[in-house]
């Protein structure tokens, strides 16, 4: 079972601990945020939630069974009907099929209410997790990418209408 919260203003300090926990980890398989984002993090806060305000972005937080904050998901880069998927499933809820699960119900938000008829995604191929998860909620790979210097996969998904 999981659970998406849309992000608010009062996610910060919880978003801010899962972010500092999961750091290193994270930093395996993705590119690194950077000690800026942690400096700064009650202003990137902030500019998220703008952003997502404006529909240009849609940002959620994903929550086990238990309740715990277990993850983020979003939906970046709005424009004319899509928007590219990332998320990311903290070390301790790894391995559960969480981010399987999350994938699944943002595509659910993605078709309605957020009205979008195709979502893209990329993963860095040292990342085999990321791309079991991408396939198994009917991503197709579409071409190579460079992640941050990284190779990688894109993926597409269309979405019902």
């Amino acid at each position: 079972m999981v659970r998406l919260e849309r992000l608010r203003a009062d996610h910060a300090d919880a978003l801010l601990a899962f972010e500092r926990k999961n750091r290193a980890y994270f930093a395996r398989t993705v590119p690194d945020r950077g000690d800026a984002y942690f400096a700064d993090f009650p202003g990137r806060h902030r500019a998220l939630l703008a952003e997502q305000e404006a529909g240009v972005c849609h940002f959620h937080l994903v929550f086990d069974a238990e309740g715990r904050l277990a993850g983020r998901i979003n939906l970046v880069d709005v424009q004319e009907g899509s928007a590219e998927l990332g998320y990311r499933i903290g070390e301790s809820a790894a391995g559960r099929d969480l981010a399987t699960a999350a994938v699944a119900a943002i595509l659910r938000l993605a078709a309605d209410p957020y009205g979008l008829s195709e979502l893209t995604a990329v993963t860095t191929l040292d990342n085999p997790a990321s791309m079991t998860v991408l396939t198994r909620n009917a991503f197709t790979p579409t071409g190579d990418t460079l992640i941050d210097g990284r190779p990688g996969i894109r993926y597409t998904r269309r979405l019902p209408s």
